[in-house]
């Protein structure tokens, strides 16, 4: 049985998340180790998924006191 991974096995592929890259400072950039620099959604055969390097979506606010009810 494979191990499951964070954030489950069917990860799109994409330099973002990647081991090899790292964030360009304009954001939509990334500078990786294998292909040099390249969109945040590209990738490539050598990705391989880092759940560091998942920014998370911000939660929403709810206004309003959900703990008296």
């Amino acid at each position: 049985m494979a191990k499951k991974k964070y954030f489950g096995n069917d990860i799109q592929p994409q330099c973002q998340y990647c081991a090899f890259g790292t964030r360009a400072k304009d954001g939509g950039k990334v500078l990786c180790e294998k292909r040099g620099l390249v969109n945040g959604d590209a990738s490539c055969p050598k990705f391989s998924y880092s759940p560091l390097k998942r920014i998370p979506v911000k939660q929403l606010h709810i206004p309003g006191n959900f703990d008296d009810e």
